[in-house]
């Protein structure tokens, strides 16, 4: 019986040999997507609900979003200052997370 410990792999990125454990720590930490904060520094997550700190022109549809908007079910993306979300009658909403705060 073997542990992971005593297998190693070559990671191209570092260039050196590394157990097992410590390699799959390392890739499961690179695909792992950035933590998007809200304005106050509360941590955000995929499904959460935010609050709109600001009134927020939307640039193409000709419309304000009011301070106190709900927006429900956000998405994070890459970008840890961006999320994705869906709003009655906008397509394709992407909120800064500096004018949001956590429901």
């Amino acid at each position: 019986m073997t542990s992971d410990d005593d297998d190693y792999v070559y990671d191209e990125a570092s260039g050196e040999w590394l157990p097992v454990g410590e390699a799959r720590a390392r890739a499961e930490a690179a695909n792992a997507l950035p933590q998007a904060k809200d304005a106050v520094g509360n941590m955000l997550n995929d499904g959460d609900s935010v609050v709109l700190i600001k009134d927020l022109p939307v640039k193409g549809a000709g419309q304000t979003l009011k301070v106190g908007t709900v927006i429900k079910s956000i998405r994070l993306t890459s970008d840890p200052e961006e999320i994705d979300c869906r709003y009655e009658g906008i397509k394709g909403l992407v909120l800064r997370t500096e004018f949001v705060k956590k429901r």
